[in-house]
C-alpha cells in the first residue's frame, strides 16, 4: 500500500514527472529559502528530498514578499536531455492585483547549480511548460484579472480569467498569439494548468476552487492544442467538496504520469483536517500535502480514480509499501545546514546565520514580524503530535534583543519562547504569542511576568498535541513548564484570515532578534524533532 499523504507537511501544489526508472515532485515553497522543494522515488510510494533549485539571488529574492506570496506551484518537466523549472515569484497578495513574475530555469542534472532565470511574462501565476512531439514548447498559466465583478470569462470567480496558452521558444521567448484555451467549469477560480497529450488528444488538467475545502482537480480535452477544449463528464477527476466527513479534504492541483508498463498516477494537493477549538471549527494543523492516486482511462477516453468515486484514498494498492515516517531526528549543526530546514526570504544566509564549532549561530536581526530579514531557522510540523527541543546560549543586553524556540506560521500565527532580558528581572523567559488577529498582529504575552535564569545556556522545548502547545524549559536535570496551554490551531491554514488567506505551514525551529540593530548572536548547540 501506498498510505496518503506522500509528502507529509507543507509540501503544496505538486508537479510530477518520470525520467527513466525514476519519478520527481517539485513543490510550492511560497516565502521560505531556498525556493522549490524536489523530491525523488524509484516507487512512488518513498520519497526523499535530493533539491532546492533556486538557492542564489540571481534564482530569486524574496526581501519584501508579504507572507504566504514568494514562490507559487512551480512545475518542473524535462526534456532535450534538461530539467525545466518554471516558476512564479509573487510579490503582492491583498488588494486588486497579483505582480506574479514567470520565469523559466533549466539544469542538465536534478541536484546541479541551475542556470540563471529567463523571465517570460506576469499575465497570472501558476505557470507550466508543456514540450510537445514536434519539438514545440508551449507556455501556460492562468490569466489574474484586477478589474472586478463582472468583468471575467468565469462567472463563479472574476478574477481567475481562464487559462492561457502561447508558443515559447528558449532563444526568442514567447511567440505568435495568445490564446485563452479553457475557461474553467462553473467550480472557478481556474488556476494550475497542465498539458500531456494521449493519441490524439491534449489533455488540460488544472485546480479549481480554491486551494480550501471546494478544491477540486478539473479536466478539459481537444484535438487542437488551441482548442476548442470539452469538459470531462464528471466535470473534476477528484475532490472532496461533498465529502466534509472523508479524512483527505481539499484534494486538488496535481499532475499526470504514466509508469513505464503503462499505469497512470496522478499527484494531488491534500490536507486533513482535525476539530479545532469552537470558534473555528476543523483545521489542518500538517497544512496543504501531496498525496498520490492510481487511475484508470476509461473506453470514453477519460480519466478517472481507480476508486471509482471522486475521493482520493488514504491508501492506494501499489508495488511498493510506505515506509514509517515516524522517527526521532536528532540534528548536529555541521556545513551544511540540514535540508530539512529552511529559513525566510533571503538569499543572503550569512547575514542571519552560520555554522562553525558544531553549532548553528543566528546573528539577531529583524523582529519576527518582518517581511525583509528575520534570523529564523526552521522544520516543518509532520505529525500531529510532536516534541522539540533545542539548547540556546545567549546574553540579551535590553528588552530589544531575545532568541529562542517557535512554531511559526508567520508574522500574525506564531508562538515563541525567547531568553531576552527583562527590566527589573535580568536575564529571563518570555513568552510571545501573535493568535492570528489579523490584519492587526497583535502580540501577547501570556506570562504573568518573566523568568528569571542563570547564566549559561537553557534547554528549551515545546510539546504539541493536536490543538494544544505548551513550552518548557531546564537548566539542570528536570524540565519545568513555562507559562500556559497555548492554541496551537491558529498555527496553520486555517487560523488567523482562513483557509484562503495563508497557503504555507506550521514550523518549528530557532529564531533570534535584535532590534536595536546591533546583530548580536545566539548559538545553539542542539536541536530535536520527535514525534508522538
Amino acid at each position: 500500500m501506498i498510505r496518503n499523504p506522500i509528502l507529509s507537511g507543507f509540501n503544496p501544489d505538486p508537479s510530477f514527472i518520470r525520467v527513466g526508472e525514476t519519478y520527481y515532485i517539485a513543490t510550492s515553497t511560497f516565502e521560505w529559502y531556498p525556493g522549490v522543494r524536489i523530491y525523488r522515488s524509484t516507487d512512488l510510494a518513498n520519497w526523499e528530498f535530493c533539491a532546492a533549485p533556486l538557492d542564489r539571488a540571481g534564482l530569486l529574492d524574496m526581501r519584501g514578499n508579504p507572507d504566504s506570496c514568494g514562490v507559487w506551484a512551480p512545475c518542473l518537466s524535462h526534456a532535450d536531455g534538461r530539467f525545466w523549472l518554471v516558476y512564479t515569484d509573487v510579490k503582492r497578495f491583498d488588494g486588486a492585483f497579483k505582480d506574479a513574475h514567470n520565469y523559466i530555469t533549466t539544469c542538465e542534472t536534478i541536484d546541479g547549480r541551475w542556470g540563471d532565470p529567463v523571465y517570460v511574462n506576469s499575465s497570472g501565476f501558476d505557470p507550466s511548460l508543456f514540450h510537445d512531439r514536434d519539438g514545440r514548447k508551449w507556455f501556460l498559466n492562468m490569466q489574474w484579472n484586477h478589474r472586478g465583478n463582472g468583468t471575467g470569462g468565469n462567472p463563479a470567480h472574476a478574477s481567475f480569467d481562464g487559462i492561457l496558452l502561447q508558443q515559447w521558444h528558449p532563444a526568442r521567448g514567447l511567440v505568435g498569439p495568445v490564446t485563452n484555451i479553457w475557461p474553467g467549469t462553473k467550480r472557478g477560480l481556474t488556476e494550475a494548468p497542465h498539458l500531456f497529450r494521449r493519441g490524439d488528444w491534449y489533455y488540460l488538467t488544472t485546480a479549481e476552487g480554491g486551494t480550501g475545502y471546494g478544491h477540486a482537480v478539473s479536466m478539459a480535452r481537444a484535438r487542437n492544442i488551441c482548442g476548442p477544449y470539452e469538459s470531462h463528464p464528471e466535470l473534476h477527476l477528484m475532490t472532496a467538496a461533498d465529502a466534509p466527513d472523508h479524512p483527505i479534504q481539499r484534494t486538488g492541483h496535481g499532475q499526470y504520469v504514466e509508469t513505464p508498463d503503462g499505469e497512470v498516477w496522478h499527484t494531488f494537493l491534500m490536507g486533513r483536517p482535525i476539530p479545532g477549538p469552537a470558534a473555528q471549527g476543523r483545521f489542518c494543523p500538517l497544512g496543504r500535502e501531496t498525496g498520490i492516486e492510481h487511475c484508470v482511462w476509461h473506453e470514453d477516453g477519460w480519466l478517472y480514480l481507480e476508486g471509482g468515486s471522486l475521493l482520493a484514498r488514504t491508501e492506494v494498492p501499489a508495488k511498493a509499501e510506505s515506509r514509517d515516517d515516524r522517527k526521532a531526528v536528532e540534528y548536529d549543526f555541521n556545513a551544511p545546514l540540514h535540508s530539512d530546514f529552511q529559513w525566510l526570504r533571503t538569499p543572503e544566509p550569512s547575514r542571519i546565520f552560520r555554522i562553525n564549532d558544531g553549532a548553528l549561530t543566528l546573528i539577531g536581526r529583524e523582529s519576527l514580524g518582518s517581511w525583509f530579514e528575520q534570523a529564523l531557522v526552521a522544520r516543518r510540523q509532520q505529525h500531529l503530535r510532536y516534541r522539540a527541543e533545542t539548547l540556546v546560549a545567549f546574553d540579551p543586553q535590553t528588552y530589544q534583543q531575545a532568541a529562542g524556540l517557535t512554531t511559526y506560521y508567520n508574522r500574525h500565527k506564531f508562538h515563541a519562547l525567547v531568553v531576552t532580558h527583562a527590566p527589573g528581572f535580568g536575564r529571563a523567559l518570555s513568552i510571545l504569542s501573535c493568535p492570528g488577529d489579523w490584519p492587526d498582529a497583535a502580540l501577547s504575552a501570556p506570562l504573568d511576568q518573566p523568568v528569571p535564569v542563570p547564566d549559561g545556556p537553557v534547554h528549551l522545548a515545546v510539546e504539541v498535541d493536536h490543538a494544544q502547545q505548551r513550552f518548557f524549559w531546564r537548566k539542570g536535570e528536570a524540565w519545568h513548564q513555562i507559562g500556559p496551554t497555548l492554541d496551537a490551531s491558529v498555527i496553520s491554514d486555517e487560523g488567523g484570515r482562513g483557509e484562503h488567506g495563508s497557503f504555507t505551514g506550521s514550523f518549528v525551529g530557532m529564531v533570534a532578534y535584535d532590534i536595536t540593530g546591533q546583530g548580536r548572536e545566539a548559538r545553539f548547540s542542539r536541536f530535536s524533532y520527535a514525534p508522538g
